[in-house]
């Protein structure tokens, strides 16, 4: 499995982005996964931002992205977005995709990860 994120880049604040994650070994079965998205800025620890559920297609966010942010899935082509809208500095970060059986908040649940896509706002 090797999970792939990408779709990061500078925006300024106001500005939208879509993130991407897919299986780019080809051997993963995303639709079967709880798939989240975390990020990480630099000197922080790793945050939980959005997960989407392998069946019923349940969504959470965390708070701080909320009303701004949407995660979704599209099974045909076992890839995974995340639609940034409404950006801010505090969202500059570098972003993980990540894949587990738990729906989960918590980095340690999760067994698969990507490499991350840097996001960078500009004020």
């Amino acid at each position: 499995v090797q999970l792939q994120a990408s779709g990061g880049g500078l925006v300024q604040a106001g500005g939208s982005l879509r993130l991407s994650c897919v299986d780019s070994g080809r051997t993963f079965r995303i639709s079967t996964f709880v798939v989240a998205w975390f990020r990480q800025a630099p000197g922080k620890e790793r945050e939980f931002v959005s997960k989407i559920s392998p069946s019923s297609g349940s969504t959470s966010s965390a708070d701080s992205v909320k009303g701004r942010f949407a995660i979704s899935r599209d099974n045909s082509k076992n890839t995974i977005y995340l639609q940034m809208n409404s950006l801010k500095p505090e969202d500059t970060a570098v972003y993980f995709c990540a894949a587990g059986s738990r729906y989960s908040n918590t980095p340690m649940e999760y067994i698969y990860w990507g490499h991350g896509t840097q996001v960078t706002v500009s004020s």
